[in-house]
């Protein structure tokens, strides 16, 4: 029997079968993903075969292969991966500017892992009714740049707007991923697009302005008009991993795009003389964040860095 994973409860998986049955199933004596290292070699959104038990719950004995993933680095250990979710059409990374705030790092790493793994990703700004005008207009410059790199960007708020229907139509009939910190709402905009689904939410914390863990296991939700929403547990850090240096530059278009008319065709566009994106950087020509995310990536060959993740 066959079927894809909808639901991680820690200990077993849910299972819905090719003909919509909703079946237990647990992982099969000491199973292991080929070449990657993960802390959960199974993941929402895997194409499973099952094994029917009498006296207890299904078996996983096969996970069919994957046309993508999103992977991020396990933040307590430094050398193994946990995958948030497998074989989908799109990501969408719920940003707040306050309340809490996402820093572009952890934007431009989650982008960066997306592109590695040829995703299409959009940037989702919620909870502007709550932001003062000098955050609004952080919150503008943030579109504009990540727009003129080629994201996506949509405004809502998911408590205040009437309508939502443009986003029902960006999901439809395909498996979105929702991503992003603890408090950004998650929970708040699935309650809203998909009516009677009750996701838990919480209030952010006014002394640490962080939000608080309501989400403990991902799960996949079937939208009302065809679709799912994979709604994953708020995370910290974002970690990347598996990035060859030579490479890193490739997950950022921009940089990337420039890297063409460096003097050196292994320029890592930081001491190297005639580089182009170093040109770039002084003329203004881009963001400086992006590039000082770019380095940080460099900088990931630091095991130490995140034995305690950080924001």
């Amino acid at each position: 029997m066959r079927g894809f994973v909808v639901k991680n409860t820690g200990s077993s998986y849910l299972v819905k079968t090719d003909s919509g049955e909703l079946i237990e199933a647990k992982l099969k004596g000491n199973f292991r993903l080929k070449d990657i290292q993960s802390t959960n070699p199974i993941a929402i959104g895997d194409f499973v075969g099952i094994e029917l038990n009498p006296e207890s719950a299904a078996s996983i004995y096969e996970i069919g292969d994957r046309k993508n993933y999103i992977v991020r680095r396990s933040s307590n250990l430094s050398k193994q991966s946990h995958i948030l979710a497998a074989n989908l059409d799109q990501v969408f990374l719920i940003v707040t500017v306050n309340h809490p705030v996402t820093s572009t790092t952890f934007i431009d790493r989650f982008l960066a892992t997306a592109e590695a793994y040829r995703i299409p990703a959009a940037l989702v700004f919620n909870k502007i009714d709550c932001i003062n005008t000098d955050e609004q207009e952080y919150m503008h410059g943030l579109i504009h740049l990540y727009k003129s790199i080629g994201y996506p960007c949509h405004q809502i708020s998911a408590t205040e707007d009437k309508d939502l229907t443009f986003l029902n139509t960006l999901l439809h009939n395909k498996i979105t991923l929702f991503s992003g910190h603890s408090g950004v709402g998650k929970s708040t905009l699935i309650n809203r697009l998909i009516p009677g689904v009750e996701q838990k939410t919480q209030a952010i914390s006014d002394y640490h302005n962080k939000g608080m863990h309501t989400t403990t296991f991902s799960e996949m939700l079937s939208l009302p008009d065809g679709g799912y929403i994979i709604d994953t547990p708020g995370i910290k850090g974002f970690g990347v991993f598996d990035m060859v240096d030579a490479e890193i530059a490739h997950y950022f278009p921009e940089i990337f795009k420039l890297s063409h008319h460096c003097k050196y065709n292994n320029c890592t566009h930081r001491q190297e003389p005639d580089c182009a994106v170093k040109q770039a950087l002084t003329e203004h020509l881009i963001s400086e964040s992006r590039y000082k995310s770019y380095l940080n990536i460099l900088e990931d060959e630091n095991e130490n860095k995140y034995r305690e993740a950080t924001t």
